[in-house]
């Protein structure tokens, strides 16, 4: 079969500039891999056309036998317009993803079947039903089990693509109320890819840089430091996720990622209330312990790049100038700013839901820039510039240089880094907050 497999990134209907398309697509950074893991597993008789909607056109004319759309909750109107597209050409159409998982009978009113979870089986299965004549509505995240084959990752993609992916392990255990990746079915189940797997396919990527889109690398800290032994003498360099628990009180792990390879770890701070983090569910984050995971990482002359998010029923009007405060003191590199958003499937969306403060449901709006629901002590136009006044105090030239000087001492790679992703947030928070 002619299989097409969108992953669709949608901005609104605009097209990058060539400077920041070659930025963002040389970095790949992408909300989920699991398009790429579909065309990386798909049976080899089969001819797969993996399109990124952000950067190239769909051709409606060429003749497909079946089409996959991976979407998240933002992205939803568009790839439902696609959908509905191939859909009157009597091609049948497949939906994945979070927003597809979260709300799968709104998905099926636009395809012929629905893929719920991040489930490479029901893949493989639509793909003999299609064939077979028997397609059915829904195929479920089949039942947790730790003998689960992890796919690979690796997939030839079009364009300049400066940064590999690869996912080592997958799930998250913690719940966090508002993560859509945890909550979707199967996404709080922990599995682990054998480590020679892992680094067989970490050799096979062309790029000498890689993402690591495990949820975090910290969940299972001995799997994490065997695997990062194991990686010492392959000359890739990497970014990973990480929890501040043990990024905070394992310099053993720290140590063992440098050595690896690793540039920076993305952490998700999320607040700096510690109340707030305990409500939410964010049980890995004691604030007490910021300072010493980032000055672990610091230590070992890797960068640290954190994410924050506001609107949570705690936040009053100043927080703003707090978690500003204690970025600076923290001397994160750089930083994620982003609106509580209540995800469909997410326990936030259903609290915010019967407690009708959702305040719309247009998808386009829910990309983490916008206020689509009532915050509890402060107002909607008070959050949302609130957040913007972060990106433009953080992300003022000063601020830029110093962070930039800073990463001057920690060799080439973490330089190189803090200087792209701060040009790159800046130009994506610019973009993201265009239009109210």
């Amino acid at each position: 079969m002619n299989i097409l497999i969108i992953e669709t990134i949608w901005m609104g209907g605009g097209r990058y500039k060539f400077f920041e398309k070659t930025l963002l697509t040389a970095f790949s950074i992408l909300p989920t891999l699991q398009a790429r893991e579909l065309a990386a597993i798909t049976p080899k008789q089969h001819r797969v056309s993996l399109v990124n909607e952000r950067y190239h056109k769909i051709d409606y004319s060429h003749l497909y036998d079946v089409i996959l759309i991976n979407y998240v909750t933002s992205t939803a109107p568009r790839a439902y317009e696609i959908a509905d597209k191939f859909r009157k050409k009597g091609i049948p159409v497949i939906l994945s993803g979070f927003h597809a998982s979260g709300f799968p009978e709104e998905a099926a009113q636009h395809a012929d079947s629905v893929l719920i979870g991040r489930n490479e089986y029901g893949w493989l299965t639509i793909l003999k039903d299609i064939e077979q004549k028997r397609l059915q509505p829904f195929y479920h995240t089949p039942p947790y089990n730790t003998s689960l084959i992890l796919p690979p990752t690796i997939v030839d993609l079009p364009g300049f693509v400066m940064t590999g992916a690869v996912e080592a392990t997958r799930g998250c255990p913690y719940h966090c109320e508002f993560c859509p990746e945890t909550n979707i079915p199967g996404g709080a189940f922990f599995y682990k890819r054998p480590i020679p797997e892992v680094i067989s396919e970490i050799n096979a990527i062309p790029q000498k840089t890689l993402m690591f889109y495990d949820t975090s690398l910290t969940i299972d800290p001995l799997y994490t430091k065997e695997l990062f032994k194991q990686m010492k003498g392959l000359r890739k360099k990497f970014f990973c996720n990480g929890n501040v628990d043990v990024l905070a009180n394992d310099p053993e792990l720290v140590r063992l990622s440098k050595e690896a390879g690793c540039i920076a770890w993305l952490v998700g701070f999320e607040s700096i209330c510690q109340h707030t983090l305990e409500i939410i569910g964010k049980k890995t984050n004691m604030v007490d312990e910021y300072g010493q995971a980032v000055r672990n990482i610091h230590t070992n002359r890797m960068a640290v790049i954190g994410d924050f998010i506001f609107g949570f029923d705690n936040d009053t009007p100043d927080v703003f100038t707090k978690t500003l405060q204690a970025i600076q003191d923290l001397q994160i590199d750089v930083a994620d700013f982003s609106i509580l958003t209540p995800f469909p499937g997410t326990p936030l969306f259903q609290k915010l839901d019967s407690e009708k403060r959702i305040l719309t449901k247009d998808w386009r709006y829910y990309n983490m820039g916008h206020v689509t629901f009532k915050p509890k002590q402060m107002t909607s136009e008070e959050l949302r510039k609130g957040v913007q006044q972060m990106y433009r105090e953080f992300y003022s030239p000063l601020s830029i240089i110093k962070r930039i000087c800073r990463n001057l001492f920690r060799g080439p790679y973490p330089f190189f880094v803090v200087l792209a992703r701060n040009i790159i947030t800046t130009l994506n928070s610019r973009r993201l907050f265009s239009k109210k």
